[in-house]
């Protein structure tokens, strides 16, 4: 059987990650440049390009993004963050994290998401504080065993060290993070991944059909959005109604 469209389907939508991928590294590398061009003078920019190579960035999209950040390319609009703040049915909170070039168009792309998913955009810090920001550290286990990890974890000001399922997750505090980091890096550690993350105080469990089901659809339409870098929530599905509605949504066109 002939199976083009659906080939190509499949394709579009990898390429469509990974070009967000792309461009959000390009993002976090145009902003850390606002502070310097070399990567051996700025550590903000030492990191966000290293992360970037790991994604497999171009060289070619980095050079731009650093220009673009140090206004060398001068017709480029200047890369912001936005943070939105507001609660879900239920009193879910949720804090979206933006990078963008257009404010104009990145609101208007939130406000669409939030009244077609039934959701109120509230003022700043009106959720924030019911989260602790810290920064995350992903250590692969299959390169490096937990017990050397955590030997060297205690040379550090590390917060906290555990083993999750497939990754290695050390917790530091905000101005720890750079000089933590960079201790792995010296020390010959490959880093999976490392990010900010904002950890709720308190979890809040949609129990709802309906509401898991727009929960759901929601993050898809963040996670597609080419400005959000992530999103932080503290609701809680349950595995039982998350695989109802992930059934639902593969069987139907949900429409609002």
């Amino acid at each position: 059987m002939w199976r083009g469209p659906v080939v190509a389907k499949r394709r579009d939508a990898v390429n469509a990650v990974k070009g967000k991928v792309f461009s959000i590294h390009a993002k976090l590398i145009a902003i850390a440049a606002q502070s310097g061009w070399d990567p051996d003078q700025n550590p903000w920019l030492a990191a966000a390009i290293y992360k970037a190579k790991k994604e497999w960035v171009p060289n070619d999209n980095i050079e731009r993004a650093i220009k673009k950040g140090t206004g060398e390319d001068k017709e480029a609009a200047q890369i912001v963050w936005i943070m939105y703040e507001w609660y879900a049915p239920g009193w879910v909170a949720l804090v979206v994290n933006v990078l963008t070039d257009n404010k104009n168009r990145t609101v208007a792309s939130m406000r669409h998401i939030f009244t077609k998913y039934g959701w109120n955009m509230w003022e700043s810090w009106a959720v924030a504080w019911m989260f602790k920001r810290k920064w995350i550290i992903f250590i692969d286990p299959a390169k490096h065993d937990f017990e050397s990890i955590e030997a060297l974890t205690y040379e550090t000001d590390a917060e906290d060290i555990c083993m999750e399922a497939s990754y290695i997750k050390i917790t530091t505090w905000l101005d720890d993070f750079s000089s933590v980091e960079n201790f792995f890096i010296n020390n010959n550690i490959a880093l999976f991944e490392s990010k900010l993350d904002y950890i709720p105080d308190t979890d809040t469990e949609i129990t709802e059909f309906e509401k898991a089901l727009k929960f759901t659809k929601m993050m898809e339409a963040f996670n597609e959005d080419e400005d959000v870098e992530w999103v932080a929530t503290n609701e809680v599905i349950s595995d039982e109604l998350q695989k109802e509605v992930d059934a639902f949504i593969e069987k139907n066109t949900f429409k609002t």
